[in-house]
């Protein structure tokens, strides 16, 4: 497991640190950073994770690769990178309440501006619960979702790289 970590933390580190950068960015240009974050994750994570597994399996590991390597790479690889990008998020907005504040606004309102169509899929109740639970977001709320929505498709994404790039024969 150590030389798994000792392959796999940078690729983590340096991906989580890109997720983080785009928020600011995204938020710099003042576009909703919450979404356009988690969608530069989904092409970002699958990036570092096919260099990581690929590394230690070259590097580290002689060339070779079985699944559970490269899905214990991988957990690792998408697991700091979710970490990282969730508590980078939640330090931004921590020191930026009104960063908060816009980003709950935004979501609120979009919530409004879909009432009708909600409504009408789902009912009044589940609009209703929705929209209490905007109310009562918070930024460990915010950074959470970025964490489970890295996590998720890192889980994905590391399956099918792992069975790519797997070889148990040199």
């Amino acid at each position: 497991m150590n030389r798994k970590f000792q392959a796999s933390y940078k690729f983590g580190l340096i991906g989580g640190a890109f997720c983080v950068i785009s928020f600011v960015i995204f938020q710099l240009l003042g576009i909703d950073p919450t979404k356009l974050s988690m969608l530069f994750g989904y092409i970002l994570i699958p990036v570092f994770l096919f260099i990581g597994i690929r590394y230690y399996r070259n590097e580290v590991n002689d060339g070779l690769l079985s699944f559970s390597e490269g899905m214990t790479a991988g957990f690792l690889i998408y697991s700091l990178i979710a970490a990282i990008s969730g508590i980078g998020i939640w330090i931004i907005l921590m020191i930026s309440p009104s960063l908060y504040e816009e980003i709950k606004a935004q979501k609120i309102d979009l919530l409004q501006g879909n009432k009708e169509l909600i409504v009408e899929q789902m009912g009044i109740e589940s609009y209703d619960i929705t929209y209490q639970s905007l109310l009562k977001m918070t930024t460990f709320d915010i950074a959470t979702n970025d964490f489970i929505w890295k996590i998720i498709p890192g889980l994905f994404f590391t399956i099918i790289i792992s069975i790519i790039l797997r070889r148990n024969f040199k």
